[in-house]
């Protein structure tokens, strides 16, 4: 049984969660609090697998909460939070500090939408059980050279080469700091990148955004049309599907509207499926720490294409759920640690 603790200032937000862990079998709710200091003599008396925390509280807001639990005893933290557009960096602090993964909620029906969305607050609990504490809180690796002078690909200069190479990344709970861990050491001059990370709509765009200040290559999130280019880093946004087509010798993606696959839209099978399609053997896909099996299938695929193909060992997945499926489809040649990784994406020409 995975023992829940829910601190939630909201005593509707409180019950609705509840009533949702209570419909998973696996599940028992140990115990509610209005804050963090209500709940941490109740966790003292009986430690939860999980924390499920709201950010804005009395007393002690949940930014501290988090901090406060990975630096004492280090728990799988679901953080379920009124959190908009404009607010959302406030998301990427939690996740800094330690939370495995973030559940918005709006600030008015709260009540439906958590009931809503019970289905994803369970499975968001599932993959916050099988993380590994250890690998949340990864630090931007340091640079041979300082990003000050790698300066980005100008634009005119990029258009002008020919991309026949691609890297296809298809990663999902623990993935933003697996993601700036990786990213921040590439050169500006590496092959182009499509990626996948199952995020909510809201956020890819600031995700690509905050990576895009701190690397030397170009991250942005995908836009209908856009060329996969040396230096550039695609990112699908969060609520549609991206696939790569091949024109002539150029690759650009699609971003489409479609039913969620394997789960999930955007879908990293979706993704991959397609690169097995366009690019065959000129592709290196990766599939990293993420729950669920999004991907292996559309990994083997690209494994069947002639593609190079790596897996996140599980010793550095914050999750070991994709990547292992993945293995178990015999979708992947190399499973590597996320050194490893950076240095295959940097060698990869």
């Amino acid at each position: 049984m995975i023992k829940v603790m829910i601190v939630d200032d909201s005593a509707v937000a409180r019950s609705v969660l509840q009533e949702a862990l209570l419909t998973a079998p696996d599940m028992r709710v140990i115990g509610v609090a209005p804050d963090p200091l209500f709940a941490l003599p109740k966790m003292e008396r009986e430690w939860p697998d999980v924390i499920i925390t709201d950010i804005e509280m009395p007393r002690m807001d949940g930014l501290t909460f988090v901090r406060h639990v990975m630096e004492q005893r280090p728990t799988p933290i679901v953080v379920c939070s009124s959190l908009t557009e404009a607010g959302s960096a406030t998301a990427f602090e939690a996740l800094d500090a330690g939370a495995i993964s973030i559940i918005t909620k709006p600030t008015l029906h709260v009540s439906d939408f958590l009931r809503a969305r019970s289905d994803d607050v369970i499975a968001a609990v599932r993959a916050a059980a099988c993380a590994n504490t250890q690998r949340t809180r990864l630090k931007t690796a340091p640079r041979t050279t300082d990003l000050p002078q790698q300066r980005k690909v100008p634009a005119a200069t990029a258009m002008s080469a020919t991309t026949d190479r691609l890297i296809a990344i298809g990663i999902s709970t623990g993935g933003t700091q697996a993601l700036e861990y990786v990213l921040s050491q590439l050169p500006m001059d590496n092959v182009g990148l499509a990626i996948v990370q199952h995020m909510p709509p809201e956020f890819t765009r600031q995700f690509a955004d905050r990576l895009n200040k701190i690397c030397a290559i170009e991250v942005s999130e995908a836009k209908d049309g856009d060329r996969i280019l040396p230096g550039r880093a695609l990112i699908a946004p969060g609520g549609h599907h991206m696939r790569v087509k091949r024109s002539g010798a150029q690759y650009r993606v699609e971003i489409f509207d479609a039913p969620p696959v394997s789960r999930h839209r955007p879908s990293v099978d979706v993704l991959f499926r397609s690169v097995a399609s366009a690019a065959g053997r000129n592709a290196l896909g990766i599939i990293m720490t993420g729950m669920g099996d999004d991907g292996a299938r559309g990994l083997r695929e690209m494994f069947d294409a002639g593609a190079q193909t790596v897996a996140q060992d599980e010793a550095s997945s914050v999750v070991y759920g994709m990547p292992r499926e993945a293995v178990k489809h015999g979708a992947v040649q190399t499973v590597a640690s996320i050194d490893d990784i950076t240095r295959i994406i940097c060698r990869y020409h």
